[in-house]
């Protein structure tokens, strides 16, 4: 449209600085043609017009031109003010790996609890129920998938121990199994031979009179077939024979689910005040962290 106003005022500046012939005075031509031959200001007129008019007919016709979208490569005009607005959710852009977000509770031990830990629990228990704190907690499995396990502990190392397995579960440090031991009426043997990590378990020592630290809610197990109990040619459980005599020093290359010096799970229980069976000097009991040491 600016092309074409340009084009006609260049012709009537044309067209106004022309010479102009002196007026000779002719004849009246004749009328009686139907067509009259026309005069050239009036075909320069005529011509000026029609361009005008071509010129409003192409700027009417053109469309708008709108600028690319270099995201989609398709136009982004701005929508109409009271057109509905789409909302497209963001890409994702997390890890497809990552696990699902760490939880934990901590809960009192109610009727219905009490009466599923009848094998771990009785009278005669050193720590009475109110004591006691029922936790829920996400761990990693050796399947490497996500799970929720429970345990159950003191009431002053609960929070703490919630606290451990989320160090665990962000470093995907592997556990078999975790629950209750009651699950195995309370028989550590058969707890440690399904590999279960426990923690409550109101026992004496092996060979004892004397309270374990579980009895206390003082103590967890971890992994037992991985971290077998070691006291010369004992093993427990029996599953754990192969894994007796592996090295366990710091920086040593363990199978997934082995407790060494220094690691993360050495680390997390430290980080809380808690001791490592692995450090004793006569026996060894890996799976083992107690909050006396024992």
């Amino acid at each position: 449209m600016p092309a074409a106003l340009a084009t006609i005022a260049l012709m009537l500046s044309v067209y106004a600085e022309r010479p102009r012939p002196p007026r000779v005075c002719r004849s009246r031509p004749s009328t009686s043609r139907l067509a009259p031959a026309m005069t050239r200001p009036a075909a320069l007129l005529t011509m000026l017009l029609t361009t005008l008019l071509l010129a409003l007919v192409v700027a009417c016709s053109s469309p708008v031109s709108t600028p690319l979208d270099p995201s989609t490569g398709t136009t982004s005009a701005s929508p109409s003010p009271n057109a509905p607005v789409r909302s497209t959710p963001e890409p994702s852009t997390g890890d497809p790996e990552a696990l699902p977000a760490y939880t934990a509770t901590i809960k009192t031990i109610g009727p219905e609890l009490r009466q599923r830990m009848e094998t771990s629990h009785g009278p005669e228990c050193p720590v009475p129920w109110r004591d006691l704190r029922f936790v829920e907690v996400s761990y990693f499995g050796l399947d490497a998938a996500p799970h929720v396990g429970e345990l159950v502990v003191h009431r002053r190392y609960a929070r703490a121990m919630t606290q451990v397995f989320s160090r665990l579960y962000a470093a995907r440090w592997p556990i078999g199994q975790l629950r209750l031991v009651d699950d195995y009426a309370g028989d550590d043997g058969r707890s440690m031979a399904a590999n279960n990590s426990s923690g409550y378990n109101c026992r004496p020592v092996a060979g004892s009179d004397a309270w374990s630290q579980h009895a206390y809610g003082a103590a967890v197990d971890l992994n037992p077939a991985q971290n077998p109990y070691v006291q010369g040619s004992v093993i427990e459980p029996p599953a754990g024979q192969p894994f007796a005599d592996i090295d366990r020093s710091a920086g040593a290359e363990v199978p997934p689910g082995v407790i060494r010096a220094g690691d993360v799970v050495v680390e997390a229980f430290a980080a809380i005040g808690w001791k490592w069976g692995g450090d004793w000097s006569s026996a060894k009991d890996y799976q083992h962290f107690s909050a006396s040491g024992d």
